[in-house]
């Protein structure tokens, strides 16, 4: 039995079998972009162990298709298990471990690059300093305690709790929060008092003074959804009152409990960093004659207090800052105001297995075209 289970793993057939279910899966997850998006087919094809289908008007589930980290883990078990069971390691064999040892390096780096890798933007105008990036899919609800002088006390919710929760609490809220209506995709507009007829969403904050619409979901590569939803904050069993939350609010909102007053807000899910960037100045050049970017830089100014750091850095469309094990490119601008730079900030801890794994195949590519070239000549030499 186990050698039967060893046969299967080592077969050549399993490794064509999963490499045209590799190129069918790209096939399909690529076709599916263009109805589900970029990111989310992307997360249901490429970064999952199976694709699942749901009948419609059903809450089941049906595993239809291997995903894509089922495909890769089977090519990887096949391609070490064949090492292992056919291979003696010969010195005439050292090029071709070489390039095994590079394709599975490859392999395990992709895997551990979309775990760890996260990819965020920071927006700044000129004169503005951050010391956090933005993700531009995700959004989380934030309670924020400015009580103290020295720093604000952030307790933050994903969105995806909004989404499946009805009640949510935590150790360090005093209150607790009830999800009336959770809308991953909204539009607010101003409440015409004489002309509308449904209550305000919420009647405390600037929720009273806007409607709340659904609006359904988009898979533009230039558009997002933006949510929205309403929650009850209880105090106990008493009900505080409802607000409105948007990331199309930017201000924060008050919610007072027990004397105390902190702010809410739904946001962009942020990164903190322990340093700031402050944005000095940013260059923008076209074309003559054309309205084409030619090419655009920003300069920025870096401060970090602990190691006190701070110096100014360049960064354009072909020198990007890496620091603190992150990566800041020169990715956009605003159209509609030149003072303003976009950042996209990368930081993946193992960017460096890509190059590795290249560099081993090249060489074991290398090795064994010298050795049968210098084989083939010695050969000719003898005769």
């Amino acid at each position: 039995m186990l050698q039967r289970l060893i046969n299967f793993f080592c077969s050549l057939r399993l490794t064509v079998v999963f490499l045209c279910l590799a190129g069918l899966l790209v096939f399909i997850g690529t076709v599916a972009q263009v109805d589900e998006g970029l990111y989310q087919a992307q997360n249901r094809y490429f970064r999952s162990l199976l694709i699942w289908w749901t009948p419609k008007g059903t809450d089941w589930k049906l595993p239809i298709f291997p995903g894509g980290y089922f495909i890769g883990g089977v090519l990887l078990v096949n391609l070490l298990s064949a090492h292992v069971q056919r291979f003696k390691f010969t010195p005439k064999k050292i090029p071709i471990f070489v390039i095994h040892a590079g394709i599975i390096l490859l392999l395990v780096g992709q895997f551990t690059t979309d775990l760890g890798q996260v990819e965020s933007h920071l927006r700044l105008t000129e004169g503005e300093a951050k010391n956090f990036s933005e993700n531009g899919r995700d959004s989380e609800l934030a309670v924020i305690d400015a009580s103290s002088i020295e720093f604000d006390e952030v307790v933050v919710i994903p969105e995806s709790r909004l989404a499946a929760d009805k009640e949510i609490r935590h150790e360090k809220l005093p209150f607790t929060i009830r999800v009336k209506k959770y809308l991953p995709n909204s539009r607010l507009a101003r409440r015409a008092p004489m002309a509308e007829t449904e209550p305000p969403p919420a009647t405390q904050g600037v929720g009273q003074r806007l409607t709340l619409s659904a609006m359904p979901l988009t898979a533009k590569m230039d558009e997002r959804n933006v949510p929205s939803a309403v929650l009850e904050i209880m105090n106990g069993s008493e009900s505080l009152g409802t607000w409105l939350v948007s990331d199309l609010l930017d201000e924060t909102q008050p919610v007072t409990v027990g004397g105390k007053t902190l702010q809410i807000a739904l946001r962009l899910t942020r990164y903190y960093k322990p340093y700031s960037v402050e944005l000095l100045k940013f260059t923008h050049e076209k074309y003559k004659g054309t309205d084409t970017p030619k090419n655009f830089a920003s300069r920025v100014r870096l401060q970090r207090l602990d190691s006190k750091e701070d110096r100014p850095v360049d960064i354009s469309m072909n020198n990007p800052l890496r620091y603190g094990g992150e990566t800041y490119y020169q990715a956009g601008f605003d159209d509609k105001n030149s003072r303003v730079t976009i950042l996209q900030v990368v930081r993946n801890p193992s960017w460096l297995i890509p190059y590795i794994s290249c560099v081993l195949v090249g060489l074991g590519l290398t090795g064994q075209f010298l050795m049968h070239l210098i084989g083939f000549a010695l050969k000719r030499r003898t005769k």
